[in-house]
């Protein structure tokens, strides 16, 4: 038995619309526009994006702007969207206030760890922004869910940025904190649910480490589709209909 409670929600695809996944984009914009072409992606398809749109790469704002406005484009919170969001508030709201005498030393240590981590452009272009539009940034990156559930035909994909972390077969994904869903890297070689036509999609943790190849990865019904965009890597997409990996 698998148990999902809101903020899940269930979509079964028809007729010629197709359903594709995404993750760990990191500011690669040009590349996820170059995906969005090959794959053909239409106003009648689904996307969902896993987590992990902002940080490392030079456009990570630019994505974000860019799929606020799209109604069938899903964006899931991954583990630097959680890292950015309070952040990222506080320090647009300090800056705006002119009041950067409160950055206190606890405020610093977060600024090193955030930009260890890859967060000077997500701040960079944020800041650049007018202060409406950085609020309208900060207002879709509060609205994230951490997971999703989709039908597609007979089978189930769990969505999720890195996986069932701490996993029990009687455990309600509501009960699942942020670091167990975004942080916490499962075991790929073992299967999570009895039912054969449920499956885990997820990202994080860049496929190269798991098997030596920048290409999405396959095992005991988890799917790992982060093929290193940010890392020298390709940006992979997985259509759930046919399975069919798309990368550029």
């Amino acid at each position: 038995m698998i148990y999902f409670i809101s903020p899940c929600f269930w979509f079964i695809k028809k007729g010629k619309d197709m359903t594709y996944v995404m993750s760990d984009l990191h500011g690669m914009y040009d590349r996820f526009i170059a995906m969005l072409e090959k794959i053909d992606f239409s106003d009648s398809d689904e996307l969902f994006i896993i987590g992990d749109i902002i940080d490392r790469g030079e456009r990570p704002v630019d994505i974000l702007e860019y799929v606020m406005d799209k109604p069938n484009i899903t964006v899931l919170l991954g583990n630097h969207e959680v890292m950015a969001r309070d952040f990222l508030r506080r320090l647009t709201a300090e800056i705006t206030d002119g009041n950067t005498s409160s950055f206190d030393n606890d405020f610093m240590v977060e600024l090193a760890i955030y930009k260890h981590n890859g967060g000077i452009p997500t701040i960079n272009r944020l800041l650049a922004l007018p202060p409406d539009k950085q609020q309208r940034v900060l207002d879709f990156i509060d609205s994230l869910y951490a997971y999703e559930a989709i039908d597609i035909g007979d089978s189930t994909f769990v969505l999720v940025h890195a996986g069932l972390g701490n996993f029990r077969k009687d455990k309600k994904i509501s009960e699942y904190s942020l670091y167990e869903l975004l942080e916490l890297r499962p075991d790929y070689e073992r299967q999570y649910f009895d039912d054969d036509s449920i499956y885990i999609v997820s990202g994080h943790t860049p496929t190269k480490l798991i098997s030596g190849k920048w290409e999405i990865y396959h095992s005991h019904n988890n799917i790992v589709i982060d093929c290193g965009a940010a890392f020298g890597g390709r940006l992979a997409c997985l259509r759930l209909e046919d399975m069919a990996e798309f990368y550029v």
